[in-house]
Order: C-alpha cells, then sequence, then structure tokens
C-alpha cells in the first residue's frame, strides 16, 4: 500500500490537504469565468493568433493576461472590428510592452551629501 499514488486511494484514504482529481482548488465560480473568457477569445481572435498567445502566456504570464483583459473588454464593449489576426495581436504586445518598459526603466540616482560637500557652495568657475 505504501507504493500506491493518491489517484489510486479513496478519497476517505487521502491525507489533509489532497484530491484525488489533482485539479487546482479553483471555485467553480473562478473556472466559469476562466471558461467565459475563453470563449470570448476564441472567438475574437483567429486561430493563428490564439495559438500565438497561448504560447506567450507560457513565458510572460502578466504580459499576456493584459493583453487577454485588453481584448475581452474590448469584446465586451463591442470595440472591435472583427477577429484579431496575429498581426494585430503582435501590435497590441508591442503597444503594451512599450507602455511597460517606460513605467519600469525610471532610474533615480540619489548621491551622498557630506557636510563639507555642499552642490550650493560648488563654483565651477575656478575650473576655466
Amino acid at each position: 500500500m505504501d507504493n500506491l499514488a493518491p489517484a489510486d486511494l479513496a478519497p476517505d484514504e487521502l491525507p489533509a490537504g489532497f484530491s484525488a482529481g489533482g485539479s487546482d482548488n479553483k471555485s467553480s465560480e473562478e473556472k466559469s469565468r476562466d471558461a467565459q473568457k475563453e470563449a470570448v477569445l476564441e472567438q475574437a481572435l483567429t486561430a493563428e493568433a490564439l495559438e500565438r498567445l497561448r504560447r506567450i502566456k507560457l513565458v510572460k504570464k502578466d504580459k499576456a493576461t493584459a493583453v487577454e483583459q485588453m481584448i475581452v473588454s474590448m469584446a465586451i464593449q463591442r470595440k472591435l472590428p472583427g477577429k484579431i489576426n496575429e498581426g494585430k495581436l503582435i501590435e497590441m504586445l508591442e503597444g503594451l510592452g512599450a507602455k511597460q518598459t517606460e513605467s519600469n526603466n525610471k532610474i533615480s540616482i540619489q548621491r551622498k551629501k557630506y557636510a563639507f560637500d555642499s552642490d550650493d557652495e560648488d563654483d565651477d568657475d575656478d575650473l576655466l
């Protein structure tokens, strides 16, 4: 009995915290929301664009989720002129990537100030 996998055990024989299905512990409400989102995406995207979005989701989940939310909101508001092809999806991803890099690429430099070295008293006239 020690060599049995959790799927081989009856549900009442499983240790606490394990489930026989091996599925995520999502609520039925979340599952139905995900199913609705997938249905909207399948209607709004061409097969090639949907495949590309799923591949991107494997690598960059946050970017793919942001694009999915954008597409779903556009579909709900009926702002989609037709199905989104792969080229339009790439444009959306690039636009989203540009917005994210602008906000993430800000560098702030804080220099240490010493008591004897003040920027206010610095006179660069003596260098000329």
